[in-house]
């Protein structure tokens, strides 16, 4: 980055004064998320998001009693996803499109997603494909719950859980979070990965 001195006795603009000021806070920015203390802390975040999500698949694959009952368990006959499709938490204009897709495939794919996220983001590999794909999970889940409409449940119409769980994805894929207390970094000297660099 090429900076350039400021003469002395040279009274800057109040638009330069800023623009100096965002000159210098963008290397103390890099420093501290290149620094040993901001690496861990985006490790806690990434484990924590992927456990989000590996919690999940776990808790309606064996009925843990959090979210569901070991009535409704996937292993016990229930259906994770067509349950949901097919509940009243599912409103809005796009109410008939998701009732249309509950079927048992989605209860696969939806598992096998929640399962595939989590455990990849906990290790630290394949997070670009996990930010996407956990990211399109949790907009049709947002879309699903339509949080617009006036008593809806939600507490803000924009910006819910689903929204910060896709941000958090995204921010430890685009950071490189799993090289730090994961297998990012021997995840990436695999020549499969590579040579296909959106594994990474």
């Amino acid at each position: 980055m090429t900076t350039h001195a400021v003469p002395t006795g040279t009274t800057l603009t109040a638009g330069a004064a800023k623009a100096t000021t965002a000159a210098k806070a963008i290397p103390l920015q890099d420093t501290i998320v290149t620094s040993l203390t901001g690496r861990r802390w985006l490790a806690v975040t990434r484990l924590a998001t992927g456990f989000i999500f590996l919690w999940a698949f776990l808790d309606k694959t064996f009925g843990l009693g959090f979210s569901t009952p070991v009535e409704r368990a996937w292993v016990n006959g229930g259906a994770p996803a067509q349950g949901f499709l097919g509940s009243e938490a599912v409103t809005g204009p796009l109410q008939p499109w998701f009732a249309s897709l509950a079927t048992p495939l989605a209860d696969w794919m939806f598992m096998a997603g929640m399962l595939g996220i989590g455990a990849a983001v906990m290790l630290g590999i394949g997070l670009r494909v996990s930010a996407v794909a956990g990211s399109v999970m949790m907009l049709l889940m947002y879309l699903a719950e339509w949080p617009f409409a006036y008593g809806a449940g939600s507490t803000n119409p924009l910006v819910d859980y689903h929204i910060i769980y896709a941000l958090a994805l995204v921010l430890v894929a685009v950071l490189a979070a799993g090289d730090t207390w994961g297998l990012g970094a021997w995840w990436k000297s695999l020549p499969v990965v590579q040579s296909m660099r959106w594994l990474v």
